[in-house]
């Protein structure tokens, strides 16, 4: 008897699943018309589907936010580290201008042509240092943040969502930045496991 129970609630188990995926393939399906047509096209049945299996369980959910709130954080991170720079730069600037300025004060007029045009140098020397380690920095994030990219990529990837694999292509990335939005609107609905309100 224990044998016939067991196979009856596996075939209930199956059937909840198979109602889950369908629920969650016409949540997709709908959400998907809200996209350009461009992408609409390139987002077949079949990947629908792949993409509801893979969130059946509500673990895609899960990483989707964990990735998300690691890259506000390291976004957070990037952008303090950019504002540092900044007022470095800043203070550097108002301290050679009053450097500067001390300086002219204390130069006999006869000497001053001399003195500001060796002042002219020094600033632009100073100007020239700030927009190198202003692009070194620049380069720094947007190289940190293609790295998270990747990262992202490569984690949805091994969990098994449906169009993600890491790629540099911005046709690709768009449409994984869209198949990520499906899912996070799919989040807002509240079509996580055991929730069957779409």
């Amino acid at each position: 008897m224990e044998r016939y129970t067991g196979a009856f609630e596996e075939a209930v188990d199956g059937a909840r699943q198979q109602e889950r995926h369908y629920q969650l393939l016409s949540a997709l399906q709908s959400l998907v018309k809200e996209l350009p047509s461009s992408f609409q096209q390139r987002l077949s049945y079949t990947t629908l589907s792949d993409l509801a299996l893979a969130l059946l369980d509500g673990t895609v959910f899960e990483i989707v936010q964990g990735l998300l709130e690691i890259q506000h954080l390291t976004e957070k991170s990037l952008y303090n580290q950019r504002l540092r720079l900044q007022n470095e730069h800043r203070v550097l600037r108002q301290a050679l201008r009053q450097k500067h300025q001390e300086a002219q004060q204390a130069c006999r007029p006869h000497n001053l042509p001399v003195l500001q045009a060796a002042q002219q140098r020094e600033l632009e020397a100073v100007e020239h240092r700030i927009r190198e380690e202003q692009r070194a920095m620049d380069q720094k994030i947007v190289l940190e943040l293609d790295r998270k990219v990747a990262d992202q990529q490569s984690t949805l990837e091994k969990a098994g969502v449906a169009g993600f694999y890491v790629t540099t292509n911005p046709q690709e990335l768009t449409l994984q930045m869209n198949l990520l939005e499906l899912i996070r609107k799919l989040q807002q609905r509240g079509c996580q496991v055991g929730k069957t309100a779409l």
